[in-house]
């Protein structure tokens, strides 16, 4: 059986993505999540096979949440939203997502998808395998100037990381948790295309994002 936990933060869409897993002969649907960071939560407790996330969640988004659960080995991510943009699309890869699709695709596509996740392949629906080819042909396209790509809780977390902070200084000079800094971190790391702080200082400074700290 392949064990799936299902993260969406809308009650019926979660609800129809359950029913129709629950009903195929292999997949056994062992938890749901209402946000990305209950998501990463239930993935830790549970150990799912695959986890399936949607996009635009509260408390963490998707692509956060993706990066974490990769990051902690907790199961393979397939990612099932309505949203099918650049940034979006190189994000939840970028993030280590081993699946993109889309709501919108036959229920027959859904279930292969999980299933191809969980063997350890891909699955991508093909307007989103489009989108990748023309990025490796083309280059990346900018969805956003560089000054908007980071939110400004993120470009106040880049920089201090920048400074040398800790996450836990971060924090407390920001007034929020740790967990909240290692977050938002994730989130800048996903955006920027960057696997650690080192490369997301350096690639934050590179698009003007941040000022290169003084020695």
């Amino acid at each position: 059986m392949i064990r799936v936990l299902v993260a969406d933060d809308h009650p019926i869409v979660r609800a129809g993505i359950v029913g129709l897993l629950a009903d195929a002969d292999d997949i056994d649907v062992v938890g749901e999540a209402a946000d990305g960071a209950e998501a990463v939560a239930q993935a830790r407790l549970l150990r799912p096979d695959v986890v399936v996330v949607d996009l635009r969640m509260p408390v963490m988004d998707g692509v956060a949440a993706t990066a974490e659960i990769v990051a902690g080995g907790l199961g393979r991510v397939l990612v099932l939203t309505t949203y099918e943009s650049d940034e979006q699309i190189l994000g939840a890869i970028g993030a280590g997502a081993a699946g993109y699709l889309l709501k919108a695709s036959p229920q027959s596509e859904i279930l292969a998808g999980v299933r191809a996740v969980a063997e350890g392949e891909s699955a991508l629906s093909p307007t989103v395998a489009a989108r990748l080819v023309r990025h490796v042909q083309t280059g990346p396209v900018e969805p956003v100037t560089p000054p908007d790509l980071l939110s400004p809780r993120e470009l106040e977390v880049l920089g201090l990381v920048a400074t040398g902070r800790t996450n836990a200084e971060i924090g407390r000079e920001l007034y929020i948790g740790e967990a909240t800094v290692k977050s938002h971190l994730l989130r800048v790391f996903a955006k920027l295309e960057v696997s650690d702080r080192t490369r997301a200082v350096m690639r934050g400074i590179e698009l003007g994002l941040i000022e290169a700290p003084r020695s």
